[in-house]
């Protein structure tokens, strides 16, 4: 990580989350964990669910968050510019895709990764007919099929394997979990992400969490207050998503490789 500019401060403390990131790094692109191998624990996880596994999630996490990051470190090495709000922001969305990540490797049991997995399709395609009923989206080709048809192919597939009905997966259950997982405090972890989420939103309260004030402006409505970032909390946040993404690593490595 290069020096900070003059001013800038010190946020030498992402480092770490920079250089774990750097590791998937290939020129210019991230390098997604390979294919899961034959006879491997998540290779069977998948078997039955065909494109809609779980390495398929696992692997699509992992690199948005993983350019999350790299955003991050342009911000903060290149532009030289950091804002209050934007590293929060960042932040937010990449501990929220290593968490499920985590999340989607760690069940306990291979029906329940299928249904976490199968719970985040079907997430996936409701959103997506969200957006298509959004735009109008018109049916063109004779194999294509529509978000809400899809959906229903997912919800088909859990009842034909026999999970329990699929639910909606939740950011902040998920994210508790997965930090429990990897070793981490799960209600701090939890925080960070709830004062991440803050900021992301334009909401008031982090300001008085997570922010240090620096100054105080008159203008004419009144008088502006400057906040620049807590160094620390911003600091324990990024500690938590270089866990989870250290412990994606491992555990994709270790599932997706034969006994």
């Amino acid at each position: 990580m290069s020096a900070p500019a003059p001013g800038l401060g010190d946020f030498s403390y992402l480092g770490p989350l920079f250089d774990a990131a750097a590791v998937h790094r290939a020129d210019d692109h991230f390098v997604p964990p390979p294919e899961p191998a034959v006879g491997s624990s998540l290779a069977q996880d998948d078997e039955p669910l065909k494109s809609w596994g779980v390495a398929n999630f696992v692997r699509s996490s992992l690199t948005a968050g993983l350019f999350h990051v790299e955003a991050l470190n342009k911000l903060v090495t290149v532009v030289r510019k950091v804002d209050p709000y934007s590293p929060w922001t960042l932040l937010r969305c990449v501990l929220e895709n290593f968490a499920t990540a985590v999340w989607l490797l760690e069940g306990q049991t291979c029906d329940g990764r299928r249904h976490r997995a199968l719970s985040l399709w079907d997430e996936d395609f409701r959103n997506r007919a969200q957006h298509e009923a959004d735009v109008h989206h018109v049916v063109t080709g004779p194999d294509e099929k529509t978000g809400e048809q899809r959906r229903q192919e997912v919800k088909q597939l859990a009842d034909n394997l026999g999970l329990c009905p699929l639910s909606t997966p939740r950011a902040g259950e998920i994210i508790v979990t997965a930090a429990s997982t990897a070793g981490l405090d799960p209600e701090q972890t939890r925080a960070s992400w709830r004062v991440a989420s803050g900021f992301a939103h334009g909401r008031f309260w982090p300001h008085l969490r997570a922010a240090e004030p620096t100054g105080v402006v008159s203008t004419p409505g009144g008088r502006l207050i400057s906040f620049q970032v807590d160094d620390k909390q911003l600091e324990s946040l990024a500690t938590a998503c270089r866990t989870l993404l250290e412990h994606t690593a491992r555990q994709y490595a270790s599932r997706s490789t034969p006994p």
